[in-house]
């Protein structure tokens, strides 16, 4: 039987909405869409690429808590409410997943607080090497 963990980053909506930040099934690990809070200080910034930054470094919280880092992640979907704000976060999504490459879908759609500009999601496959810090 594979066991299952879930991973909680302290945000206030996990435990309003009751989610978890990421769950660990064997060797997959499902991060939740996570956007640009910083969840110590529960503030975000208003400009889209520096959301994106967080997202990115709430997202590597999660994936080192579950025993793995970006180098695992097999796909990712990054959700935005305005089309235009995607391709300012180019650069600092290619320095994260560039060497990676993930299968990757794009969507346009509206986000829970229209202070979110960017949420990413990421699946991750644990390496037996634990080779997964790229």
């Amino acid at each position: 039987m594979t066991k299952r963990r879930v991973i909680l980053s302290g945000s206030v909506f996990e435990e309003e909405i009751g989610y978890a930040r990421a769950v660990v099934d064997g060797d997959w690990v499902h991060v939740s869409g996570t956007t640009g809070f910083d969840y110590a200080a529960m503030t975000i910034s208003e400009d889209v690429v520096e959301q994106a930054e967080q997202c990115l470094r709430n997202i590597g919280a999660a994936l080192a808590e579950a025993g793995c880092g970006f180098g695992d992640v097999v796909r990712v979907r990054y959700l935005l409410p305005v089309r235009e704000d995607f391709e300012p976060c180019w650069p600092v999504l290619r320095r994260v997943f560039g060497e990676v490459r993930p299968a990757v879908t794009m969507m346009v759609c509206g986000l829970s607080d229209p202070r979110m500009k960017i949420e990413i999601e990421v699946y991750a496959r644990r390496s037996a090497e634990g080779e997964g810090d790229a």
